[in-house]
């Protein structure tokens, strides 16, 4: 336990928003309707995931920013957008424009690496530059920088008619404090740290030990220390996580049955590390909101958050979804001590 208790301070939610490709614009409408109801339920934020060449939401922002004109309140973040397959000053552009729509309420969670099948998708995607293309830290160094206000050219001023700034425009002076780094390792949880952005866990994290016990919520907590060790704002630091968690208070028999199936088929892959990069799943978790609050309780890694944005399963129907956030934001969340946004 940590030294003082960590009460829920904010409620949120993350979505992949599928979508039947032969109508895909009803799935991206109901998740615009996810998002209006979260705000209606007092819900703190609403996250949406970031997929690519698949049937789920490819471009974030541009939801984000029809979002950002349908609610006046909610946070609405992304986790994650991958860099890899983003140029960190048009991006920078993108963040802030939408920022600015929505009244600084956007949180960008962002994070490193090559794009899933690179091999597959890199002469689309950079055809002339693919072995060249860096996809370390230093992409998201570059994004911040940006998004903080460094120059991004050594030329401004008037040309014409036409007048020239040397740092991305508009410039949300806020935004730089909200950016979120998705990690599952201890080097992108200092990393984060020392870099002064907030950290968003999930329900995965690496096994880099293989000596070490496989146990998730301290693999967890190892990491949120580590975090916040390396942070400016030390204990203060904020830090979000992201389990998927499924209330079954007012579902239906045929949704409960369906949730039980549904976290039964994944609890084969929470056993031991998956792949190379030893990935170790947490269990998802079914059941009455009491049973939930009980079973976060005694989860190392959430005892010491004060935020999080438990993850909606991927495949199920948009009724579902209602019930699981009317559920999370009038039972569950109550429990855990949170108090629905006015």
């Amino acid at each position: 336990m940590p030294s003082t208790p960590r009460p829920l301070r904010k409620l949120g939610f993350l979505t992949i928003g599928l979508f039947d490709p032969a109508d895909p614009g009803r799935g991206h409408e109901s998740t615009l309707e996810i998002i209006e109801l979260g705000e209606r339920l007092g819900f703190d934020s609403a996250w949406v995931r970031h997929r690519h060449l698949q049937y789920g939401i490819s471009s974030p922002v541009a939801l984000l920013a029809a979002a950002s004109q349908r609610t006046r309140r909610i946070a609405l973040g992304t986790a994650v957008t991958p860099l890899g397959w983003e140029n960190p000053l048009r991006l920078a552009e993108d963040l802030a424009t939408v920022d600015v729509l929505s009244g600084g309420r956007l949180n960008p969670g962002v994070s490193v690496g090559p794009p899933l099948h690179y091999d597959q998708v890199k002469d689309a995607l950079y055809p002339d530059t693919a072995d060249a293309e860096d996809f370390s830290y230093e992409r998201v160094r570059r994004l911040l920088d940006l998004v903080r206000g460094k120059p991004a050219t050594d030329f401004s001023g008037v040309e014409g008619i036409e007048v020239f700034s040397d740092v991305v425009q508009p410039h949300s002076p806020g935004l730089g404090r909200r950016l979120w780094y998705g990690g599952g390792s201890l080097g992108s949880a200092r990393w984060a740290g020392e870099h002064g952005m907030n950290f968003l866990t999930s329900s995965v994290v690496k096994a880099e030990s293989p000596e070490a016990p496989l146990d998730f919520a301290e693999i967890q907590l190892s990491h949120i220390r580590a975090f916040r060790a390396h942070h400016p704002d030390g204990e203060a630091a904020r830090v979000s996580q992201g389990l998927v968690v499924i209330p079954t208070d007012s579902a239906t028999p045929r949704q409960r049955a369906k949730y039980e199936a549904y976290a039964a088929g994944r609890l084969p892959r929470t056993t031991s590390p998956q792949g190379p990069a030893r990935l170790l799943f947490a269990p998802d978790l079914v059941g009455t909101s009491a049973e939930l609050a009980e079973r976060l309780h005694a989860h190392a890694a959430f005892r010491e958050v004060d935020e999080v944005a438990f993850a909606l399963p991927f495949t199920f129907e948009h009724e579902d979804y209602v019930q699981i956030l009317t559920d999370m934001a009038t039972r569950l969340g109550p429990a855990l001590g949170w108090r629905p946004a006015g």
